[in-house]
């Protein structure tokens, strides 16, 4: 079953273009980790799907990489050979696996991409530890670069919204589902475009910034990042409430057990109706899960959700639109966002 039934069919490149640019980055990822204390090294590698508790080697799945694929097709919209990105493809996948294995730890979840997450398998104090040494690592990978002081700038701006994010996601969890207390959506929409899509808007303007883009390039470039990573949340809020776990890495409706306010959730308890008034009377007292997401569905919380995440494409679409950039690159760009909203559920 598709995340978005009438989704226009996936360029046939886009899955080339996240393995090339995998490729690409891997030499410089590894070279990166291999810096790292052996110990903080073998976290961070099983962090990445590379190896097993102990050090010994894995094949384990590991993210699509669209985040590097955002670094490298920066720097080619800028005209730069796609290698001028890879720092910053690097920087940006440390400080998302860094980011990883903290929200494990504080959202308590012990699975990851059908693995122990790291604090499960090593330790709470030691997955700490390897957060922080990815996150320094990042740091250190783009202070390296050309054109590093602004690259730095630009990172630094974004690690405060992403932390800003985090933090809101966090609170929200404590809010109740309904009065004056709830989450609205116009709330869930800053905390998604500051703890998802700051990082996506940052890969894509760090590559181009890199491979020698004016500012403005990188502006909208960013732009147009942010609003991808709003739809990319709100897909992963869709898949977490009617994924296959086999498919997610997560149990289903973990979500829900937890208290996140997910936009499906948000969506169906702001419509008007005898289902979502049933849904806010189960949500607040605890009931079943499974009885939730139905009510979910039937409130049309899961029709609300991926409507909101075309629009943030359309509006993804227009901020590329703003810029002036390398053809080819740009195509692809504007063919990763249906790759993206059509994960199967």
């Amino acid at each position: 079953m598709s995340a978005v039934p009438a989704a226009a069919p996936v360029a046939p490149s886009v899955p080339e273009l996240l393995q090339r640019c995998r490729e690409l980055v891997r030499p410089a990822l590894g070279e990166a980790v291999g810096r790292l204390h052996p110990w903080v090294g073998e976290m961070a590698s099983y962090a990445f799907g590379w190896c097993e508790v102990g050090g010994a080697p894995a094949a384990a799945p590991g993210g699509k990489g669209v985040r590097q694929a955002l670094a490298v097709l920066g720097a080619e919209a800028a005209g730069a050979p796609g290698a001028a990105g890879v720092p910053a493809a690097v920087a940006v996948e440390l400080v998302h696996t860094f980011s990883l294995l903290h929200d494990d730890i504080m959202d308590a979840d012990a699975m990851r991409r059908g693995r122990p997450a790291v604090w499960k398998a090593y330790g709470t104090g030691p997955a700490v530890l390897a957060g922080d040494a990815l996150f320094a690592l990042a740091v250190q990978t783009l202070a390296a670069a050309p054109a590093g002081p602004g690259a730095l700038r630009r990172l630094s701006a974004t690690l405060a919204d992403l932390l800003r994010g985090q933090a809101d996601d966090l609170l929200f969890a404590a809010r109740p589902w309904t009065g004056p207390g709830r989450v609205p959506l116009v709330a869930y929409r800053t905390m998604a475009a500051d703890k998802t899509g700051s990082l996506l808007g940052c890969a894509a303007a760090l590559g181009a910034v890199l491979g020698g883009a004016p500012p403005a390039t990188a502006d909208a470039l960013d732009r147009a990042g942010r609003h991808l990573g709003v739809a990319f949340q709100i897909v992963d809020d869709v898949l977490g409430l009617w994924g296959d776990p086999a498919v997610t890495g997560k149990p289903v409706h973990a979500d829900l057990r937890e208290r996140k306010k997910t936009y499906p959730v948000l969506a169906a308890l702001e419509a008007p109706g005898p289902d979502s008034r049933r849904l806010a009377a189960l949500l607040e007292s605890g009931g079943d899960p499974a009885r939730a997401a139905a009510l979910v569905e039937a409130a049309g919380g899961r029709r609300a959700a991926l409507a909101e995440a075309r629009d943030r494409i359309t509006a993804a679409e227009a901020a590329l639109g703003t810029a002036s950039l390398h053809p080819p690159a740009e195509a692809l760009l504007r063919a990763l966002p249906a790759f993206l909203l059509d994960r199967d559920l």
